[in-house]
């Protein structure tokens, strides 16, 4: 199976086509795909109506082979081609990495920190986040990670990161990417904004639902500033 991830930009006035895409394309690309999902992104790694970025889209197909998203007055695009490492959780019932990785154990969602260096020491690693909140609990989680968002931004050997979600409000993820495992190694467990989260997770019950992955880069095609792609500090 191939795992795809396409980012693109539109301008302003393809906006209105772009909701039309979310609501009758998605089932298009469902018919030729094993898992598929169309997203909408937020500016950096925020969440949010307010953080809503609608002129950048994103697609998330696992498929036999390449599908292609409709992307509606696509300006510029990037495609990033992975290769699943390990994955926890589930994602509207479904698990659609597992068949071609090992479990993530741990609840930071990053993986044991010596098996993530071991086994991917020099490759590209990207990290996939994705929750359904509890409404309940959704306030109490966004003021509980913008301390966390904050600090991603300035992570060592982060390539970008930015938000994705089904809707503006409850189904909120991130996709990040990075220089290497030892950098992911180093935000998720050695940084302290990071580490506070990930021990309220178990005691909050902010998730309905929540899927980690974490996936070797194999190729990145198209304009990396659509994702907002730096070389890593």
């Amino acid at each position: 199976m191939i795992v795809r991830l396409h980012v693109w930009r539109v301008p302003p006035r393809a906006v209105p086509a772009m909701f039309w895409s979310m609501a009758v394309d998605r089932r298009k690309i469902r018919k030729n795909a094993h898992f598929a999902k169309l997203l909408g992104t937020g500016r950096r790694s925020d969440f949010g109506v307010g953080a809503a970025d609608l002129t950048r889209w994103a697609a998330l197909i696992v498929a036999d082979e390449p599908v292609t998203p409709p992307m509606r007055g696509a300006k510029t695009s990037c495609t990033l081609t992975l290769e699943p490492i390990a994955s926890r959780g589930t994602w509207s019932g479904s698990t659609p990495f597992n068949p071609l990785n090992h479990e993530i154990s741990d609840k930071s969602g990053f993986g044991h920190e010596s098996g993530l260096i071991r086994k991917n020491s020099n490759a590209p690693i990207a990290v996939l986040t994705r929750a359904r909140l509890r409404p309940r609990k959704a306030v109490a989680f966004w003021r509980a990670i913008d301390p966390v968002a904050r600090d991603l931004r300035a992570a060592e050997g982060l390539h970008c990161a930015f938000g994705v979600g089904e809707a503006p409000v409850g189904f909120q993820g991130t996709v990040s990417v990075w220089r290497s495992a030892a950098d992911v190694v180093r935000f998720a467990y050695r940084r302290p904004e990071h580490a506070a989260v990930v021990e309220r997770t178990a005691t909050q019950g902010w998730y309905a639902e929540e899927l980690f992955a974490r996936f070797r880069v194999l190729g990145i095609d198209g304009d990396r500033e659509v994702i907002g792609w730096r070389d890593g500090q």
